[in-house]
């Protein structure tokens, strides 16, 4: 099977709903095939990159601690938009390591150089 580029945009934040669950059991289920991952946080998805996120309070699963080991499983090519941090009054020091902030056009060259790209 020839290796496909697969770029996950998360835009959900951290909880409320399932789909950052969702979004990052597929990114894994992906890069488990040995396929090329990118994951692109967007939105409210940027909220799911924050350091020391603590779930304990809403009896779930702290979502941060799961993207902690991304890179366990080669996801190596982790993404957050610029502007929607800056919207959100974020910055790379907010965020969990081995975040890559991209611009808006860096980000439309990422999607546009993949193969299949998962948009939850």
């Amino acid at each position: 099977m020839k290796k496909q580029t697969f770029t996950f945009i998360s835009r959900a934040a951290p909880y409320g709903s399932n789909r950052a669950q969702l979004c990052l059991d597929a990114a894994f289920a992906a890069a488990v095939f040995e396929q090329k991952v990118n994951y692109l946080f967007m939105g409210d998805g940027v909220y799911q990159l924050l350091a020391d996120q603590d779930a304990e309070d809403i009896e779930t699963k702290t979502l941060g601690r799961a993207l902690e080991t991304l890179d366990l499983y080669g996801i190596e090519n982790v993404y957050a938009l610029e502007a929607d941090l800056k919207e959100r009054n974020l910055s790379d020091k907010d965020l969990l390591a081995r975040v890559e902030i991209l611009g808006n056009d860096a980000a439309k060259s990422l999607i546009a150089k993949s193969d299949r790209v998962i948009n939850l």
